[in-house]
């Protein structure tokens, strides 16, 4: 297997650390003088994570929260802690619906156990790990897929209590059962929003439509946890009230979510349609990549279901 990899960048204040599909970059405010030893601890760490998920991987791939109990990886087990409470609730998720989020969780909360810092952030992917203190802040991009075109973005402060974006939908580097361009979601952890934005990318949708097309996830990926489940592989042209009724059914399971406090806030998006879940105060904080608010939902929806990246 590739050895891990770790290289700075711009002057040594941001880190990029690589080891097979995992491809992260650190960004911390620590001082020139701490970062090296900061930095040398932190890959000592990453350098073993990947071989500690291979080890239990098919206990990770299992959908069955009985075999969970025996996963003892500490990334592992942030994983599980993540989707556990779906599964409860009967949604159909495994553990890796969190691994990135996870790992990123794992390095900042390996660097913030020695070294204090107002900013920390730790992008797995675009699936990111965030530590605000004090005054600091950041502005999180919310990119539909991986043509990298922005769609909004937010301002979080360290008084949000954000501690994890993650994003998902058909456009992106996962499977998805779903056809959002993208589903950004804000949470207490990176791996709670991943969780969270794989089950609410998939809900938004539009079973049967004849203009989105799906095959089997074990066609493309034969490995995959999703196993023969359909995913989408293309979306063609959908009427505004297709987009309307798509997007609502992924909002009401991003709002119970919310409700629940598995989320804070979500935004999700569908050809060039953007919802917001989380209330008000989070419907004005996210903007749209002109500067306008984006609309909270689409009247005459709600309540009608019944399961992107972002970049700093």
């Amino acid at each position: 297997m590739m050895k891990a990899s770790a290289h700075t960048m711009e002057g040594g204040r941001r880190l990029r650390l690589c080891h097979g599909p995992i491809d992260l970059i650190v960004d911390a405010d620590l001082s020139a003088d701490r970062r090296d030893a900061a930095y040398g601890a932190l890959f000592r760490r990453f350098s073993v994570i990947l071989d500690e998920l291979c080890a239990e991987l098919p206990l990770l791939r299992s959908s069955d929260p009985r075999q969970w109990r025996r996963i003892g990886g500490p990334v592992a087990r942030r994983m599980v802690r993540a989707v556990l409470p779906h599964a409860r609730a009967g949604h159909f998720i495994t553990p890796m619906a969190a691994v990135a989020g996870a790992v990123a969780d794992e390095m900042r909360d390996r660097l913030l156990c020695s070294y204090e810092g107002q900013r920390i952030m730790v992008n797995n992917g675009g699936d990111i790990a965030l530590h605000l203190a004090g005054e600091a802040c950041c502005t999180i991009g919310m990119v539909p897929g991986l043509e990298h075109r922005l769609a909004g973005r937010i301002v979080l402060r360290a008084a949000d209590g954000i501690g994890g974006i993650a994003t998902s939908g058909w456009r992106g580097r996962s499977h998805s059962l779903g056809i959002a361009d993208a589903v950004t979601v804000l949470a207490a952890s990176a791996a709670a929003a991943d969780a969270a934005a794989t089950l609410i990318a998939n809900a938004v949708d539009l079973p049967g439509h004849p203009a989105i097309r799906r095959v089997p996830a074990c066609e493309l990926s034969p490995d995959s946890d999703l196993g023969a489940r359909p995913v989408t592989t293309g979306v063609g042209e959908l009427s505004p009230a297709d987009i309307s009724q798509a997007l609502a059914r992924g909002r009401v399971l991003a709002i119970r979510m919310q409700e629940q406090g598995l989320i804070v806030a979500a935004a999700l998006l569908l050809a060039g349609e953007v919802r917001i879940a989380g209330g008000r105060h989070w419907q004005a904080r996210v903007m749209a990549d002109g500067g306008d608010s984006l609309p909270e939902h689409e009247p005459g929806y709600e309540g009608e279901y019944e399961r992107g990246r972002a970049h700093g």
